[in-house]
């Protein structure tokens, strides 16, 4: 049995957690935590250290799903969470703009912990939305070589097919 450690990652509210849920075949490990009113930042829950959840993909690969917080200030978890990884999704909400500035370092940063295969997966966006998708890759400035992914974080056929368009980056970067 190969397992695959993946990261899933992404600004504040971009629904990582939510993300991990769609797909896990067993009850997700999370440490969300209410988020207080004069944090600056809707109220809600974050996550606060990861989210931890798994799914098989074949009888010989399962994946292992780590969700980072959001926020820069839990960057020292980025840093835990990505040792050993073998790819990650970054997930960014397409409908706010606000949070392309924190997707864009947190590219950067984890590509600064390790050189794996990754893509991006733009949450909330049609699968036939061209034009939302197209204005993503411009607000993160994402080369073309790497694939932006319509995703509903909700749907688990939408969130398998993230996670298998990983998978295959991953396995073409070993052979």
């Amino acid at each position: 049995m190969q397992s695959v450690k993946v990261v899933v990652t992404g600004p504040f509210n971009a629904g990582k957690t939510t993300f991990i849920k769609a797909v896990s075949e067993i009850t997700v490990l999370s440490t969300e935590r209410q988020v207080s009113a004069t944090s600056g930042e809707a109220q809600g829950e974050t996550t606060v250290a990861m989210d931890f959840g798994r799914i098989t993909i074949s009888d010989d690969v399962v994946l292992y799903l780590f969700g980072t917080p959001g926020q820069e200030r839990f960057s020292f978890m980025w840093e835990t969470l990505s040792e050993g990884m073998l790819g990650f999704v970054l997930l960014v909400d397409a409908e706010d703009s606000a949070s392309h500035e924190d997707a864009k370092s947190m590219i950067a940063f984890f590509r600064s912990m390790s050189d794996v295969p990754f893509v991006v997966a733009a949450n909330k966006v049609a699968p036939t939305d061209m034009k939302t998708l197209r204005q993503v890759r411009s607000a993160i400035a994402l080369s073309d070589e790497i694939p932006l992914l319509p995703v509903d974080a909700r749907e688990k056929e939408s969130v398998k097919a993230v996670l298998l368009g990983l998978l295959y980056r991953i396995l073409d970067s070993m052979g």
